[in-house]
This record gives C-alpha cells, sequence and structure tokens, in this order.
C-alpha cells in the first residue's frame, strides 16, 4: 500500500530525517513512536508531501514521486495531489472550519476537489458521522463540541474522500484519556473495517493493543520495528529499551 525508500529532510543546518524507509501492507496499523523531536510527525507529512522531502522516494497506491535534492516543480505538485487522494491526514489540532456546520466541514472538500455536490453526497456525509458517533450534531457547530467530537469530526472529514490510507499526527495528545478513548474507538473500528493507517503517537496503551506494527524511531532513524508483543516485551536496541523503560 505504501513505500517509503531513504527518505531525508533538512531545516536550515538541521538533519531531521537522514534516511528513513518504511512499508505498509494494505489493512494493517502502523504505530510510530519515539521521543520528542526525533522526526516522527516530519516523517508522517512527508508521506503526503505536506512536507516535501529533500531526498528520497514515496509510493502510495500506485502514484510515485522520487526526489533528488532539486527543487520542487508544478508537475511535481501535481503528482503529489494525486496522492493525496488516496491518503487522508488527521492532525493533532482538528483544523476544522469554525464557520462551518460539522457536515459542511465533512462535505467541504468533495465539493471542492471532486465537485460533488448531489444528494448523495450529503447521504454519504451523514452516514460517515454517523460512524463516528456524531450524527446527532451534524448541524452544529465545531466551536459547540468537546474536544473528542471535534477530532473524531476532523476522521469523518478525511474519510469523505474515500481514502484507502490515513494518516494520524498525534490524534489524541490534545486530549484527557476518557475524550481521547472515543477517537481510538473509531481508529479501532477503521482496523477492523481493513483501512490502512499510520499513526504518530505517545499513547503506548493504544500502540500495544491496537497496532500491528510497532515502529521506534530516534534522531531522525527508524532503530527498529515489530509486532507489540516483540518490540514491547523484547527489543533488540538498547535505545529502544531506554525509552519504554520510560514511557510504560
Amino acid at each position: 500500500m505504501l513505500d517509503a525508500h531513504n527518505i531525508h529532510k533538512s531545516f536550515g543546518e538541521g538533519a531531521i530525517l537522514g534516511g528513513v524507509s518504511l512499508q505498509v501492507r494494505k489493512g494493517e496499523l502502523v504505530s510510530i513512536i519515539g521521543p520528542s523531536g526525533c522526526g516522527k510527525s516530519t516523517f508522517l507529512r512527508c508521506l503526503n508531501f505536506l512536507e516535501i522531502p529533500d531526498r528520497g522516494t514515496i509510493n502510495a497506491m500506485g502514484v510515485t514521486i522520487a526526489r533528488d535534492g532539486g527543487p520542487w516543480r508544478r508537475a511535481d505538485e501535481h503528482v503529489a495531489h494525486r496522492l493525496r487522494t488516496h491518503v487522508g491526514m488527521v492532525f493533532q489540532n482538528f483544523n476544522l472550519f469554525p464557520h462551518l456546520s460539522v457536515l459542511d466541514n465533512v462535505l467541504l472538500a468533495p465539493r471542492v476537489v471532486k465537485g460533488e455536490t448531489g444528494p448523495t453526497e450529503r447521504d454519504e456525509a451523514m452516514a460517515l458521522l454517523e460512524k463516528v458517533g456524531l450524527g446527532r450534531v451534524a448541524q452544529r457547530y465545531p466551536v459547540s463540541l468537546s474536544g473528542g467530537q471535534q477530532q473524531r469530526a476532523a476522521i469523518a472529514r478525511a474519510l469523505a474522500m474515500r481514502p484507502e490510507i490515513m494518516l494520524y499526527d498525534e490524534p489524541t495528545s490534545a486530549l484527557d484519556p476518557i475524550v481521547a478513548e472515543e477517537v481510538l474507538g473509531v481508529m479501532r473500528k477503521l482496523d477492523d473495517e481493513g483501512m490502512t493507517q499510520i499513526v504518530v503517537t505517545h499513547d503506548m496503551r493504544f500502540a500495544q493493543v491496537a497496532s500491528d506494527t510497532i515502529v521506534y524511531m530516534d534522531g531522525g532513524h527508524i532503530i527498529e520495528s515489530g509486532p507489540p508483543e516483540t518490540l514491547c516485551v523484547d527489543p533488540a536496541d538498547d535505545r529502544t529499551r531506554r525509552f519504554l523503560r520510560t514511557v510504560l
């Protein structure tokens, strides 16, 4: 489903990613963990070109973009746009439009990007809101919702573009544990339905229980990866062991 190879990214003189490679299979839920500042979120944003990698290759659903350090061209942006139609993104801070109702937030991207404006699209948007438990608040504005409700609305908005892959950047870090469980429940449901998901998270409980694979990053590199029952119980690298002793 997704193959990222040798991804490099620097900001000024600082190297953030030093050649990160990751393959994700169809239906897999991958959690990326690691200390703050290790490059997790930058890597995630490179996967759909919200951040432009300096070098490396990304293939998602048969759409390939290779970077060799040269300038980002208009043609590259056109290909990136095609790639993004397959990859949904959910951010830490919701990013809902405050002047639109929850339903109109979900409808906006299909209307603007795909020109879908008929009653069928409205029915599909309502079905997505029902799916994430928000059918009764479809006509309300984001300011009137709890943080967990806003994040679930953001997931519904991403799903409205019918992506095959979902990316999440710390989706529960701004939420208290009880509210966060609402959001994690939606992600588990999507996993049960076969959605391919990549999650940058500090929620080790979710990573251990829900993930097919956990990836540990440090210093702009993937140190090791494996199923939770292996990586969390008997990690191979000292850096992973030290991190897990701190967070578990």
